[in-house]
């Protein structure tokens, strides 16, 4: 017996996008039959993304998104909506880091971080969640009522690490963030989770997994292995599906066993 997640019909925006998690999430929805907009900065990677999509028989589109703009957000969802079609799927992706002892901390780093992980992953979610809300209510247009939204936090979020306080305090606020929404939200038949993903091997930190730190780091970990942006689809495809109204809520850690 074999099992399949179809999201045709469906329209999911992906914020950051460009490259890492957000490109590969982008990929596997447009894989499994979603309508793709991709969100993030870096329009040009974006518009290759976009071409790789289409050149697979995907549906993509693209749209400029500063998550640390509230305007651009706006702007951003409005013309996703326009363009593409009522959002129906959130992956609320977007995020930064830094890397220093908390009393390194300047209000520079403090404001990057927070303003991007904590700040504009709720504004996005409110943005697209008032969406979803009209519909639910029957206050806006849409074939379908109800939707998805999967926050994407980090297992940093749930058990603190060294020299990325303020990374980890942000995606605890995201994972906080999941919950109330969930709470909020749930009886309009939207769904809101967040995948908590250990480490895993993007073009970012590629480089970091061959030095000395990192590979101290590898022999931290329960497998002492770092996982793959596709190891976290069979997760995301789960939450997305309509087959998932009944969870909602959840925190899915996807480490590898980290946080055990």
């Amino acid at each position: 017996m074999s099992y399949s997640i179809d999201l045709s019909g469906r329209v999911a925006l992906v914020t950051g996008a460009s490259s890492g998690l957000g490109a590969q999430f982008a990929r596997t929805l447009a894989g499994a039959g979603a309508a793709v907009v991709l969100a993030g900065r870096r329009v040009e990677r974006l518009k290759d993304l976009c071409t790789e999509i289409e050149a697979e028989g995907g549906d993509a589109h693209v749209v400029k998104m500063d998550v640390t703009d509230l305007a651009s957000i706006r702007a951003a969802v409005a013309h996703a909506e326009t363009e593409v079609g009522t959002l129906d799927i959130l992956i609320n992706n977007s995020g930064v880091s830094t890397s220093q002892r908390l009393v390194d901390v300047t209000p520079q780093d403090w404001d990057f971080v927070i303003n991007t992980n904590q700040r504009g992953a709720f504004f996005v979610a409110q943005e697209v969640g008032k969406r979803m809300l009209a519909r639910a209510r029957g206050a806006a247009p849409g074939t379908f009522t109800g939707g998805r939204i999967v926050n994407i936090a980090s297992m940093a979020g749930l058990r603190v690490l060294s020299q990325i306080g303020i990374y980890a305090m942000s995606k605890a606020a995201v994972v906080h963030m999941t919950r109330a929404m969930a709470l909020e939200w749930g009886k309009y038949g939207i769904n809101v989770n967040a995948i908590c993903p250990g480490y895993i091997d993007t073009e970012i930190n590629h480089h970091h997994w061959t030095t000395p730190h990192g590979k101290q780091l590898i022999d931290m970990l329960p497998r002492k292995r770092v996982g793959k942006p596709e190891d976290l689809d069979t997760a995301l495809l789960m939450l997305c599906a309509k087959e998932s109204h009944f969870i909602n809520g959840a925190i899915i850690q996807a480490d590898d066993g980290f946080g055990v």
